[in-house]
């Protein structure tokens, strides 16, 4: 669907566009999906927004990527075929902003702990990818009572090193985040994202940039999340993830490592200490896959969530 269908509306229903994730994977869908949006309090003011998929106890909760939202899971939702939750976490997607703009692991994880015993209820395994990785990591280290395994998406406490340079090709559609905030048509918005994701399909680009912006009252479109621009003062630096590193000595609960075999957001070295402070760590990477492997082979990863988080299932 190209823009003069629909994609510039900013009225457009955000479930209505399932039927071309299972169309592009392949994927059978014998009913159409139960599905929701929703949103539980957290403090004065603010609030977590979340997708929940399918009836019951979620099995599954999914944490997106700096600069994502929780819609960046529905392919693999779809095709997990289990009750879920995906949130959109502080200052993404429709989640609301903080004032310190402090959007880092440690305070995501406060948000959560107060969030999943409120939405989730029972322990379920947490997929986390980038910074849902980050914060994935800090929740297996200081509330495994909120999930009894964590699936940890092309993220390690070194992926900020500033002393590690990619190129533009190699950060991919991360780029965007220190991009434009603003641009003058949805079709330019999409277009520098599709431009960035070379291991995807324009259409699935274009579907998630929707799910993505917003068209402001000036006419301009803008990204959902507040990544951009400068923090107030005394806000304090959450860029720097090293001190994670102690995180992942303490996780307790079971743990599976994937890494994108196309990405350099994680290297050789970062496995290696990953699988030193954590001997029990299952390792896993999805060959053809970028950082975002749950947009590049979103069927992979359900493969190895299936297989690690339910075994007997």
């Amino acid at each position: 669907m190209g823009a003069s269908g629909g994609w510039a509306s900013d009225d457009y229903g955000e479930f209505t566009l399932l039927g071309e994730n299972a169309a592009e994977w392949n994927l059978t869908v014998d009913e159409s999906p139960v599905v929701r949006r929703d949103q539980v309090d957290i403090g004065p003011d603010q609030y977590l927004s979340y997708i929940r998929w399918g009836l019951g106890d979620a099995q599954v909760v999914f944490l997106h990527g700096g600069g994502q939202n929780a819609h960046t899971w529905d392919t693999v939702a779809l095709a997990l075929g289990r009750p879920a939750v995906a949130f959109d976490l502080p200052g993404h997607g429709r989640s609301s902003r903080r004032d310190d703009r402090n959007y880092g692991p440690w305070r995501n994880a406060d948000a959560l702990g107060l969030a999943l015993p409120a939405v989730v209820g029972v322990p379920a395994v947490i997929v986390g990818m980038s910074l849902g990785g980050a914060t994935t990591i800090r929740l297996g280290a200081t509330r495994p009572d909120l999930c009894r395994a964590v699936v940890i998406v092309d993220v390690t406490p070194q992926v900020n090193d500033p002393t590690r340079s990619m190129t533009t090709f190699e950060r991919g559609s991360v780029t965007l985040i220190s991009g434009p905030p603003t641009y003058a048509s949805f079709e330019e918005m999409a277009d520098a994202a599709v431009a960035l994701s070379p291991f995807r399909a324009a259409s699935g680009v274009r579907r998630g940039v929707r799910h993505n912006a917003y068209q402001r009252a000036d006419g301009r479109w803008a990204w959902r999340y507040d990544l951009g621009g400068p923090r107030p003062e005394g806000s304090g630096e959450w860029h720097d993830f090293t001190p994670l590193w102690e995180d992942v000595s303490s996780i307790t609960v079971p743990a599976l490592f994937v890494r994108g075999g196309l990405s350099r957001f994680v290297l050789d070295e970062d496995e290696a200490e990953m699988r030193r402070r954590l001997p029990g760590l299952r390792v896993e990477t999805v060959e053809g896959a970028g950082h975002a492997i749950q947009s590049d082979r979103p069927l992979d990863l359900v493969r190895l969530i299936e297989d690690f988080g339910f075994p007997a299932g």
